[in-house]
């Protein structure tokens, strides 16, 4: 059975996603808030393409109003359901980022593990942002991480993973495209059928990434009316080394 996205994914991206520390990501964001704006800590945050609320739900147990964005359905319900186990109220929209329509303007957005790499095309990172300019007030931050050029050359490139669970097996096969410094991953998720494991279901999903240059980000942040404060390496606050595989990007929205 084929799908696309993130609709299969869904199914096993917690438990692939289990050693994520959401709690230090969310709380790492919230230093660089502090950071970069000091004189007015977040009230309403945005989380865009939020997943299953890995980073909403500790934001929002801090008491920050928080608003989740996703494109997947599946991934919300997710989100929803460890929301109610966590009497959290985060309210979640199923939107394509680059549609995003909010009710009013939130303090600053987020964007996290990579969700801004999936988008293929210069233009549709370009709408993204011009849309979070709409959204977010004058002054206000945008802080995203993305996965960098060195990693889907070096990192990701032709290179296949594979991660065992008692109850299935997923083997991850890449395929860079040198170019665009695109990969493309085909995931084959096969799950057992019986308590045995004579019997195995085959799943697969697919999913395209483009790593984009620190200049082409920083100029359409610019175009798209946000000036670029700082870029880290993940989880610092210390500039990137050339071997960096995720960096994070602090933006202001421009009164």
């Amino acid at each position: 059975m084929a799908l696309s996205g993130y609709g299969l994914f869904s199914s096993f991206y917690d438990r692939l996603m289990s050693d994520v520390d959401y709690d230090g990501r969310a709380a790492y964001l919230l230093s660089l808030f502090a950071r970069f704006r000091p004189e007015k800590p977040p009230a309403a945050l945005l989380d865009l393409a939020c997943g299953s609320g890995g980073v909403t739900l500790p934001l929002a147990a801090g008491g920050v109003e928080m608003i989740g964005v996703d494109g997947s359905e599946e991934m919300l319900a997710k989100a929803r359901q460890k929301a109610d186990r966590q009497g959290l109220r985060p309210l979640f929209l199923c939107q394509d980022m680059r549609e995003l329509d909010l009710y009013g303007t939130v303090d600053g957005a987020v964007c996290t593990l990579d969700s801004l790499n999936h988008l293929c095309r210069t233009a549709d990172l370009r709408e993204v942002f011009r849309r979070l300019r709409l959204f977010i007030e004058p002054g206000g931050l945008f802080l995203f991480d993305v996965n960098t050029p060195y990693k889907h050359r070096k990192v990701l490139a032709d290179n296949a993973f594979v991660y065992e669970e008692d109850d299935f097996l997923c083997v991850w096969r890449n395929r860079l495209l040198e170019r665009t410094c695109e990969v493309d991953m085909q995931l084959d998720f096969f799950v057992a059928q019986d308590k045995r494991g004579g019997c195995c279901l085959r799943l697969t999903d697919t999913v395209r990434e483009r790593a984009y240059s620190e200049r082409t980000l920083r100029r359409l942040l610019a175009e798209e009316g946000f000036e670029t404060l700082a870029v880290y390496a993940d989880g610092t606050q210390e500039p990137p080394r050339e071997d960096t595989e995720r960096t994070v990007y602090a933006a202001r929205r421009r009164g």
